[in-house]
């Protein structure tokens, strides 16, 4: 992934569901086709939230890693 071209920077840090959720529809809304959304949270729930909303919504999820409660996402807006 060290060639990955992060367009966007959401950090949702310290925010509950379903604000994490909310602001990351947002975002991606913003983007072009092939943009990549950098999501940074520290919500437990979006381990669920943002698998399953990229499946339902076309997105790519490129990668997700997590360290000290803090989770780092990677999605690519495909639609």
């Amino acid at each position: 992934m060290s060639d990955m071209t992060i367009t966007a920077v959401l950090d949702t840090s310290g925010k509950c569901c379903p604000m994490p959720m909310v602001e990351t529809n947002r975002a991606i809304k913003g983007l072009a086709v092939g943009d990549v959304l950098h999501i940074i949270a520290t919500d437990v729930g979006t381990r669920k939230d943002i698998p399953s909303w990229c499946e339902r919504t076309g997105q790519t999820l490129l990668s997700m890693t997590e360290q000290d409660g803090v989770i780092n996402y990677h999605v690519r807006k495909d639609r």
